[in-house]
Order: structure tokens, then sequence, then C-alpha cells
């Protein structure tokens, strides 16, 4: 019996490696647990407790059975774990609800710790487990408030000292605002007047019930036992892939050298479960003897099996060619290729996230999308609030097909990062062509608005000179922490100013990474398809790979082009003349750091302030230097940043001349204007 001629070589391999498994490799039973598999399944013995498990990891457990961001410190009376440079005291841990009691390590005995700071979270692996509620300490408050002597009567039962010293102590007090049972609306208006006075407040939460009966029932007591009752968080990391990995008697663990989940069997590690494994009641002979005979009914139904796939192989083949014809199965690939991304991404991502929410919920937090913040290529911005009463950012795509790419990078993106100059991604909706992601709110905006006028030409400066250092500072820190802080390096190739949010305090956040890459390898260089960024920003090498390879060093040339326009508050945008005639935009800068030239730029008037331009200047000039190579990392940029000024040498000009562009690049790179 021959076979058939149109079935290919790969039916007819297919054919003889059956035949190969069938008749020659006998399964033979595992010899020796797997190191990873061995180790993670050893009982995990942390402080007081005996009951941890996975994502956690310390003292006795290896840090490839847990999950980044959950290290116990297992030296105390008591588990402690670190979340933002915070340290909380694990007091219960409850595997069915995945919620941990914990309380703040510095608030433990004390009321006035020596640091002050508010409770900080990081929300791709952890979020407030329901019931809880914020208590605010107010310190440092005035003894006499105008005419409210009532009003500081009233709250004596909420007053606190940090020493014994009455004499000499600051007033003092805790209260939550979410409890108004207490004091009608005129007093608490009254209340907050006054607490705004007061030097400094730190938000701390606890659970709810615990909050309204310290409300009221105020005393020093109290408040020492609420702050010990700590209050509940709730962590996201591959749970639903864990419980699949462990009904499969399988360990789960995590992979730094992938950044993806692990579980770990008894023969190796599987992406998400164990293999069936083979009952113990056959001995080898049996298991012989069954392969011998079942391998002849194999080959039979394998012989018809192939026989019907080579006929339905043929009729696909005639198909295709018929759809090729009119042009349909060019649309079919692009659309499996679409599917299957897709795919990816729920499979990849979705676990990794920190929280999945419906288009409902969306429509909920945006109160129907009635604020919106600003618009883009990619959709709207809108204004928020969780139900916790947390403002957000909810960004809505308007078309998920063209910007499918650009939501999946920035889920994958978003889900590995947690660093205070990176904006906190807090979770996504993704349900059917509806697509949109929550980030936090930042108050200010984005850095543009505070760098030059959109409407005219004419400088608008609204940040004093030593606030923009300390935002060049921040953003360096943060574009260091995604090329080398990761477990996974993420070249963002959109830095500019409209991606850059600042907070309340302008500590500024680098956000929008829908065009970044992931790169494992570290030290490599990207492999692109075609160029991505925002004229004016992009490096040379990023629309001409005659300048050299694709890398972290592209991110560095876009942040030297945005500091540039910091210092100089002019929007490099005229990129058309730009590109085509070889004007460009830094060669002018030059004149201001010469020598023999004065220092001058408009705004800069005290000494201190042409301290810190010309360091911004001389920074930026080496970050946009036309060979990569040339380029500082961030991590040199942000050694110049906080040195001295004579320290640095004035870089040679860079020129984007040599070689010179062709029209098709110059068309492309016009293309690219945001």
């Amino acid at each position: 019996m021959g076979l058939h001629p149109h079935l290919g070589p790969s039916m007819i391999g297919l054919f003889f490696f059956v035949i190969n498994i069938i008749f020659v490799r006998v399964p033979t039973p595992v010899s020796a647990d797997y190191e990873e598999h061995k180790n993670c399944s050893a009982p995990f013995r942390c402080a007081n407790r005996d009951d941890i498990g996975y994502p956690f990891w310390g003292g006795n457990r290896s840090e490839y059975c847990g999950y980044p961001g959950f290290e116990l410190n297992c030296e105390e009376d008591v588990p402690e774990i670190n979340i933002l440079n915070i340290t909380y005291k694990v007091l219960k841990f409850d595997k069915a609800t995945r919620i941990i009691t914990v309380a703040r390590e510095d608030y433990w005995d004390k009321y006035c710790p020596s640091n002050l700071v508010d409770t900080a979270l990081d929300f791709s692996l952890f979020d407030y487990a329901p019931g809880t509620d914020n208590l605010t300490l107010y310190y440092s408050c005035p003894a006499n408030f105008m005419n409210g002597m009532s009003v500081l009567s009233l709250l004596g039962p909420y007053k606190f000292r940090c020493n014994s010293d009455e004499s000499n102590a600051d007033d003092n007090y805790f209260y939550s605002w979410d409890v108004d049972s207490v004091f009608n609306k005129t007093f608490t208006d009254a209340v907050k007047a006054y607490f705004g006075s007061c030097a400094k407040s730190v938000l701390l939460p606890l659970q709810q019930p615990t909050v309204e009966s310290l409300v009221k029932n105020p005393a020093s007591e109290n408040l020492t036992r609420a702050l010990q009752e700590g209050f509940g968080l709730q962590w996201f990391p591959n749970n639903n892939l864990c419980e699949k990995c462990q009904q499969s008697k399988g360990e789960c663990g995590y992979s730094a050298r992938t950044g993806q989940f692990n579980c770990y069997c008894p023969d190796k590690a599987y992406t998400d479960s164990c293999p069936p494994q083979e009952g113990s009641f056959f001995n080898k002979r049996k298991k012989t003897s069954f392969g011998i005979g079942a391998g002849v009914v194999g080959i039979i139904v394998i012989l018809v099996i192939l026989l019907l796939v080579g006929l339905r192989h043929i009729r696909k083949k005639k198909t295709e060619n018929d759809q090729n014809v009119f042009g349909f199965g060019r649309f079919r690939k692009k659309k499996t290729e679409n599917e299957n991304a897709e795919a990816a991404f729920i499979r990849n991502y979705v676990s990794l996230a920190p929280k999945r929410y419906n288009y409902s919920d969306v429509k909920r937090m945006t109160n129907s999308f009635s604020n919106k913040l600003g618009q883009g290529g990619f959709g709207s911005v809108y204004k928020g609030k969780l139900p916790d009463g947390r403002l957000v950012a909810v960004k809505v795509l308007k078309n998920s097909k063209v910007n499918g790419e650009e939501f999946i990078n920035e889920v994958a993106s978003m889900s590995r990062t947690s660093h205070v100059n990176v904006v906190s991604f807090l979770g996504f909706c993704y349900e059917k062509k509806k697509r949109a992601l929550i980030y936090e709110f930042m108050p200010n905006g984005s850095l543009d608005q505070f760098i030059y006028d959109e409407e005219s030409s004419n400088i608008n400066r609204k940040l004093e000179w030593r606030t923009m250092c300390q935002i060049a500072v921040g953003i360096a820190r943060g574009l260091e922490y995604l090329h080398r802080g990761c477990n996974i390096r993420i070249v963002h190739f959109d830095i500019k100013p409209h991606n850059i949010l600042l907070g309340e305090d302008f500590c500024p956040k680098i956000s929008d990474f829908g065009l970044a890459k992931l790169s494992e390898k570290k030290e490599s260089f990207i492999s692109m398809l075609g160029a991505r960024g925002t004229i004016g920003y992009i490096a040379p090498e990023v629309f001409c790979r005659n300048f050299g390879g694709v890398s972290h060093k592209s991110d560095v040339y876009s942040y030297g082009m945005m500091i540039l326009e910091m210092v100089v508050g002019r929007k490099n945008a005229e990129v058309k003349v730009s590109l085509s005639s070889e004007i460009y935009f830094p060669n002018s800068i030059y004149k201001h750091i010469e020598p023999g030239n004065e220092f001058q730029l408009a705004g800069v008037v005290t000494e201190e302030e042409k301290e810190m331009a010309k360091k911004m200047i001389l920074v930026s000039l080496w970050c946009i230097q036309t060979n990569p190579s040339d380029r500082p990392s961030m991590h040199k940029v942000l050694e110049m940043l906080e040195g001295r000024t004579e320290d640095l040498q004035i870089p040679p000009k860079p020129s984007l001349s040599s070689p010179r562009r062709s029209a098709q690049q110059l068309s492309l790179a016009s293309l690219l204007v945001d």
C-alpha cells in the first residue's frame, strides 16, 4: 500500500515518527525527582507559620518557588513583607480568598515613626481586600484656630502625643472622613479646614469595623490596638495557573529567565500543568507487550487517518488557490494572525495584569465617559473613580483592530513594572472589541503643558529650574529601571513630554507603553520591522539602520531631545523642514556652552539657574549623539545629573547628514508625525 503523493514530506515524516515512538521508545519510569519540584514541595517554614505557599518565598524556600515581590523575612517573630520600601507584619494567611492581613511595622507600637509616609501598595501584585477603610493621622496641627475653639475642644478625644512631655509636644490627631455619623456637616467642614492647616498627614488603611469603632470610641490605647489589627491585602499573580498546576501534582513557581509562571513537575518544568502520569500497576514487560499490541492497531488507524487527512489537504489546497485568485487568502491569513496574537495575550498576560474589568465596570467608573481628559490617535482618556474612591485615568481604545498591538504591548510592559517613576497600572478591560487601560490619576497632567505653549511659540514657564532638574532626574531613574532594573528589559520607544505625567508633587512618571518592546537578553539589539516613535524624538538608528543597531540607547536619544525642550522651552516640531534641509534643532544650542561665549538663555537669571540649565544641556547633548555607542547609559546619565557641572565635557556636535538619508527614508519619517 503506497502513500498518497499529495500527503507531502511532513505527513510521511509524521508516519515514521509515530512508528518509531510505538516500537522503539517504550516508556520508562522517571528515575529521580526534578530538583525544583523536590525543593518547592518541601514544607515552607517562616517565623511562626508553616502553612504558607505560593506565591510567597524566603527563608528556607528558594526564589523560584515563589513570585517576584512576595519575599518574606522569616527572621522575626512573625513573617514580614516589604512593599515599595514599607515593611509590613503578616498576621494572617487565607489561601482560599488569597488575602493576607498585614500591619505596618513602623506603626506597630508607636504613632510617630521617624519617616512619615502614606501607605504605598504595588497594585500590580496586590489590591485592598473588601471592607478596607482609611484612617488619617495629622501631625503638628496649630494650637489655636481662628475662632474654632469649639472644634478643638470636640477633637480633644482624637488627639495623641508623640512623646510623654506634655509641655513640649505638638498637637496630633487621628480621624476618618468616611464616618460622618459623629458630627454634623457644618462641624465636619470646620474640621476639614483645621486639618488642612496641619504640617503633615499620613493615610493608613485599616479594617472598616475597626475604624468605625475607633472614631466612636477614641482613645490612645484603642488607636494602638487598631493599628496592630492591620488590614487585608488580596494578591493576584497566577492564581488560576497555580491551582491547575497543583491539581496535576505539580509545584508552582516562577522563571526569572523567561519572566513567566512555571509548573515544576517530577520530570521537568512546564508552562501550566504536569502531563498525566503513567499507572504504576504495569511492569515493564506488560508495558512492552501492550505497546506492541497497541502499535499494530495504531498503524491501521494512523494509515486511515493519513489517507483522510491527505484527501482533506487536497481539497483545502484547491480552496486556498481559489481564495487567492479572488484575494481572500491573504485576508484569512491576517485574521488568523490577529486571532493568534489575541490568544497569546489572554494566555500570557491576563494572569499577570493586576485586575481585569468588564466594560460595564469601565462605564461605571467613568460615569459613562462624562469627564474627558484628552484624546489622541489611539482613542480617548477619561477621569474615573474606583469603588474605593481612588481616582484613575481610563484610556479607551477607539479601534481595537488598529490598536491591538499597542494594547498588548501596554499590558505586557506595565504588568512587569513597579517603580515610583513609572505610572501605576491598575487594570484593563478586554471584552470582545472593547478595550481599555486603567492607570493611577496624575493631577498635574503631562509635562508638555509646563514646557511650551501649544497655541504659540512663546515660552510658558510654570516650573522652577530646581523642579525641572528634579523632573529630569526622576525620568532618568524611571528609564534606568526599565532598562536594567526590571527582570526583563523594556525599551519604551516613545519618550516625549506628552508621555511624562506629573503627580501632585510634580514627581514624573513614564506612561504610554503602546510602542514598547520587551527584550529578555538585556545586552542584545532589538529586532524591529519598520520605525516607531514620534518624529523629533526618534533616534537615527530607528528609521535608518545605517546608523547602528536599535537598542535601549534609542530611549536615551529620545530622553536627550526631551530634556533640550525642557531647557529651551521650544517644541521640536518643524519636522519636515528639519529633515529635508538638514537643519538640526540641537545645533543652535551649542552657542550657549561653547568656550568664550557668555551663557544666555531666556528665563535663566541666577547663577544657580545657569548652573542647572548648563548641566541639563550638556547631559542632553551627550544623549543625542548620532552613534548609539557614543551615548551614555541611563545609569551614567544619572551620575552626570547628580555630579558637578565642571566635571562634564562638551560633547561633539551630532550630525544627521552622514550618511545621507534617502527620499524614501525622509518619506517614512514624515509619516511618523504624531
